[in-house]
């Protein structure tokens, strides 16, 4: 069963620079092997904590997806306080995309599997968008003892993650942002 979802209405905390040590931004853009020219999706953008410096990085666009319309109200709006203009929003869940196939080269979802459903149905969907030998970065809660992050039962253990990834087509290596977030770089696979 899937969590429930973080609230827009909290979306300032998603901001606090607190952050930044739990999810150093720099460490999120080495991981993704942005070299300046990739179309990135941001999947479950919120209101742009990556979304923001991802699109600093890239002369590309970055599309950002949200289930909630509201943390990409605040996105937008962030964006143009940092005059940004290659960032598009799409209001959408991540189990269906309204992308065509190997659309970009670059995915990102920070803390979001949790709260997905259809978690295979997600994954093969985030498959079919990335292009050939694209590379996906996911961040998630580790399933440990730690007050912050959402509760136990809901938090996806990276072994059982990435069995499913590697079941959807991706080679995955695995790593720790810190002892209670973990991270798994997904590379999709070169078809024959």
């Amino acid at each position: 069963m899937a969590g429930e979802l973080f609230s827009y209405q909290k979306a300032d905390q998603l901001l606090n620079p607190e952050r930044e040590e739990l999810v150093p931004i720099n460490q999120v853009i080495d991981l993704l092997g942005l070299q300046g020219n990739e179309k990135v999706i941001d999947l479950g953008a919120g209101n742009g904590y990556l979304t923001i410096p991802i699109a600093k990085q890239t002369d590309d666009r970055v599309v950002a997806v949200d289930v909630q319309e509201e943390m990409l109200v605040q996105l937008a709006d962030r964006a143009v306080d940092q005059g940004l203009e290659n960032i598009d929003r799409m209001p959408s869940g991540i189990d269906y995309l309204n992308f065509p196939d190997n659309s970009f080269q670059r995915g990102v979802a920070a803390f979001v599997f949790y709260e997905v459903d259809e978690l295979e149905k997600a994954l093969q969907e985030i498959h079919r968008v990335i292009s050939e030998e694209g590379r996906l970065l996911i961040i998630e809660w580790e399933k440990s003892d730690h007050e912050e992050g959402p509760p136990m039962d809901v938090r996806l253990p990276k072994e059982a993650l990435q069995e499913k990834l590697e079941k959807t087509g991706f080679n995955v290596e695995k790593g720790n942002l810190n002892s209670n977030i973990y991270y798994l770089v997904a590379e999709k696979e070169k078809q024959i």
